[in-house]
């Protein structure tokens, strides 16, 4: 009988090896964001910042993109607007809803974030080549809309 280690080491199944690539990009996404001084960010920020636009976004879309309880997207906000990376802001098409927008820190991380992560996809790239790359990400993104409509 294979045990579960065997086989999450021989033929890991869909949830193993999701975790396992999330897991390898946040630790170096977030140790080279530290390194270039972000080093108060923890990866479950990411879940807003990941989605964070320089024109600011309401919480509720924030939620919906990352897939996490708006309770969580709130606590998260408030983690970073303490840390100095967003503000909230009065959304000029519905003054009763708040945009989360960036602070000038938060748009330097964005910045930083977005050159680590096209390093990191480039050398994966370069890897398998740009056709293999560019098939892994469109099976992938349809495993994951279509994983998600189920949720």
């Amino acid at each position: 009988m294979v045990t579960r280690a065997e086989r999450n080491a021989t033929d890991p199944d869909l949830g193993v090896l999701s975790g396992r690539l999330l897991f390898a990009v946040q630790r170096e996404l977030f140790a080279t964001l530290a390194a270039e001084g972000f080093d108060d960010l923890k990866p479950r920020h990411g879940a807003v910042l990941a989605y964070l636009d320089e024109g600011g976004v309401r919480a509720t879309e924030l939620s919906r993109s990352s897939g996490q309880h708006k309770q969580i997207i709130g606590t998260l906000v408030d983690e970073l607007e303490a840390l100095g990376y967003v503000e909230r802001r009065p959304d000029p098409r519905d003054r009763r809803a708040k945009l989360i927008c960036p602070t000038g820190r938060g748009l330097a991380q964005m910045r930083a974030a977005d050159a680590i992560m096209a390093a990191i996809q480039r050398r994966h790239e370069e890897r398998v080549g740009p056709r293999g790359y560019r098939e892994f990400k469109r099976v992938l993104i349809d495993i994951t809309e279509h994983q998600r409509g189920r949720s």
